[in-house]
């Protein structure tokens, strides 16, 4: 009785239940919670990360009206850079003197050529398709599609392009001068393939590839052609092999607006393509590798290139976006080892 009537008292004065030990005790965290202000104790923010020095956030790092400029050029998606320079720097290596490397003022020109004109090429692309980029998701976001700068001032960021990477072919022989400049047409009509035929994928190897004929001729002063055929044949093959994989990337987009492409045409039967393209791309290597007596390390790296092709195309999933993505980008490393096989074989002799 009297302990209702202590606790009945209680009720009327404030704390003083507390004080008592007659209100059931909070855990100490909760207790605090209750009692700080609300903004103490939300979660505090994950520290920032380490920087990334990758091209894309080089990009987002730009002063912002720069920024549509540079993924215009898809500076911020270096994979294509890459899968044009390396059948120039696969030519250079190959016009090698026996014993010597590669001519590093040569790579280095051929390397800030490369950066242009597939920015060059990435812009005509984007105004050619600006009206299809936006009815694929993928591309919707791109400058032109996405109104983020004008065709006028594509046009002009086009032209600075272009002079830039002229200058660059001027520090060539007179012949590759010529040879170079011939290529133009191909940059220029290429975008337009997919509305006229289900191979623009074989017009993008003619157009891409163009550098294994300038490599040999920049350090040359002409073309061998029985050695630059074969090298010029294995990367169209090459480029039929990885852009088919891309192209399957939007098929369902491609199909809804008309737009045609190897991924359409050859459907299921894709991967039995991709191993044919890959075998005459390797015959032709060899090919190319026997006329300018090449010697064991380029062999081998003539074997490593195929056992990569050969792991893309059967683990490939043409129906998942993300694989095709991925198996594309890896297209650098096949790259990069038949250079590496390049440089080694020359050594060795």
């Amino acid at each position: 009785m009297a302990a209702a009537l202590l606790a009945r008292l209680c009720r009327g004065v404030p704390g003083l239940r507390d004080t008592l030990g007659l209100r059931a005790a909070r855990p100490p965290l909760a207790a605090a919670a209750a009692a700080a202000p609300p903004l103490l104790f939300r979660r505090p923010a994950a520290p920032p990360g380490p920087r990334s020095f990758s091209a894309a956030e080089l990009v987002r790092a730009a002063p912002a009206p720069l920024q549509p400029y540079l993924r215009l050029m898809r500076l911020h998606q270096p994979a294509g850079t890459w899968l044009l320079y390396l059948p120039c720097t696969w030519s250079i290596g190959l016009a090698a003197a026996p014993g010597c490397l590669p001519d590093w003022r040569m790579l280095s020109l051929f390397g800030v050529g490369a950066v242009l004109m597939r920015g060059a090429g990435c812009t005509i692309n984007d105004m050619w398709d600006r009206d299809y980029d936006r009815q694929v998701a993928r591309t919707a976001s791109r400058p032109l599609a996405a109104g983020d700068i004008s065709t006028f001032q594509s046009l002009v960021f086009l032209g600075g392009q272009l002079s830039l990477a002229l200058c660059v072919l001027l520090c060539l022989n007179y012949y590759s001068i010529i040879l170079g400049a011939s290529s133009l047409f191909l940059v220029i009509t290429y975008p337009l393939m997919k509305r006229i035929t289900y191979w623009p994928q074989l017009v993008l190897g003619f157009t891409f590839n163009w550098g294994a004929l300038l490599g040999w001729s920049a350090i040359k002063g002409s073309c061998e052609w029985s050695v630059c055929l074969p090298l010029y044949f294995a990367g169209v093959m090459w480029t039929l092999v990885y852009d088919t994989i891309y192209a399957h990337q939007d098929k369902r987009d491609d199909i809804m607006i008309g737009v045609k492409s190897t991924a359409l045409h050859f459907k299921k039967d894709t991967k039995q393509w991709l191993s044919g393209f890959s075998l005459a791309m390797l015959l032709s290597l060899c090919v190319a590798g026997m006329n300018c007596n090449q010697t064991l390390p380029y062999y081998s790296a003539v074997a490593a290139v195929g056992a990569h092709l050969a792991h893309q195309i059967y683990t490939l999933d043409i129906d998942k976006p993300e694989d095709c993505w991925k198996k594309f980008a890896s297209n650098r490393t096949v790259g990069i080892l038949l250079f590496i096989g390049i440089v080694l074989g020359n050594l060795w002799k």
